[in-house]
């Protein structure tokens, strides 16, 4: 009974995910239609292609659910997964990395490894119901009636509350863009309160602005690209400048994209042990109104943004010798503008 329980919880996982994945791109047919287009779909599929992936993976949603096709729904996931899978391989032997909108616009991040990672999870998962297909061919029918309906209305349950957190991470990043829209300074005003953000690592470990400020330490956020010729020039820099700063400054790189991506990038162009982390899409760039990049942020260890936005590497060299000569007070002069991305 205990296996037939893990047969059912299988469909009904595999049942979310895909439904999940269907409502999505039914919800925004713009961005699925946008990430088929960067996938490499000839223009004039897009349409018929964005439509068909959105009805397969439904079909698939509710196929698993069904003991007669159960079996049948779980093989045309693992060709799907195989398809998506040897396209994203093949951009990312390219060097290409378009937005994945896989769930809509809450997913709307570019392509690296932890998708082949993901798609590896979901394909097992697939391989667990196509086994439980085959070797027990009438769950849910077995199952107590109330025990089968409370596993599902359990699993719909779990579907709504991650699309709740999709919609708000999507809702703050409009937020987000739509506040830097309409604020034409660049830069939060010196004295300001440091908005709250979340860096993520390549293991995915999380950093926050309360983990930077501990120690009584002044912060300095560089935003940088792996595009960016003069980023790349800066992070060779980096090192020697924070050297010669006061014990005082804490030093972080800050990239968008994937975080694992973005460390080999700090290694290759010699950050040493300065760390190289990711934001959520451009979210802290958007609060802290930065605009291109090279470009820092300067946070004293009260939680303040203590000097303006330092655009270039000579700017950001500047702010890191103010630092330096006045570890304690906050800098308030106005910071030459230098050469930005």
């Amino acid at each position: 009974m205990l296996i037939e329980y893990g047969v059912w919880v299988s469909r009904l996982g595999l049942c979310v995910v895909f439904g999940l994945s269907a409502w999505g791109k039914l919800a925004d047919r713009s961005a699925t239609r946008q990430a088929v287009g960067d996938f490499g779909v000839p223009l004039r599929w897009v349409p018929a292609v964005a439509w068909a992936l959105s009805i397969a993976e439904a079909t698939i949603a509710v196929g698993v659910l069904l003991p007669w096709v159960c079996g049948v729904a779980a093989l045309a996931t693992l060709l799907l997964l195989a398809v998506f899978t040897a396209v994203i391989v093949r951009l990312l032997r390219r060097g290409e990395h378009p937005s994945c909108s896989c769930f809509g616009a809450a997913s709307a991040a570019p392509i690296g490894p932890k998708i082949l990672v993901r798609n590896g999870l979901f394909a097992v998962l697939a391989v667990l119901v196509g086994i439980g297909a085959l070797t027990h061919p009438r769950v849910p029918m077995g199952l107590p009636a109330d025990n089968a309906i409370g596993c599902a209305m359990a699993a719909a349950v779990v579907a709504v509350l991650v699309w709740l957190a999709g919609q708000v991470r999507v809702l703050r990043r409009r937020v987000d863009e739509q506040a830097l829209s309409t604020l034409g300074a660049e830069g939060l005003p010196v004295g300001a309160v440091a908005p709250e953000f979340e860096l993520f690592g390549p293991q995915g470990t999380k950093t926050t602005l309360e983990d930077l400020l501990t120690g009584a330490r002044s912060v300095l956020l560089v935003f940088v690209h792996p595009g960016c010729e003069l980023c790349a020039a800066l992070a060779r820099e980096l090192p020697r400048w924070r050297a010669r700063a006061s014990d005082a400054l804490s030093i972080v790189a800050v990239g968008n994209g994937d975080a694992a991506e973005q460390a080999a990038w700090g290694v290759e162009h010699g950050l040493g042990d300065i760390p190289s982390l990711v934001q959520q899409g451009n979210e802290a760039a958007l609060r802290y109104r930065v605009r291109g990049t090279p470009s820092a942020v300067l946070i004293d260890p009260e939680g303040r943004v203590a000097a303006p936005v330092a655009r270039g590497g000579i700017a950001i060299r500047e702010l890191i010798t103010t630092v330096r000569r006045s570890p304690r007070e906050p800098a308030r002069d106005r910071i030459p503008a230098g050469a930005a991305r």
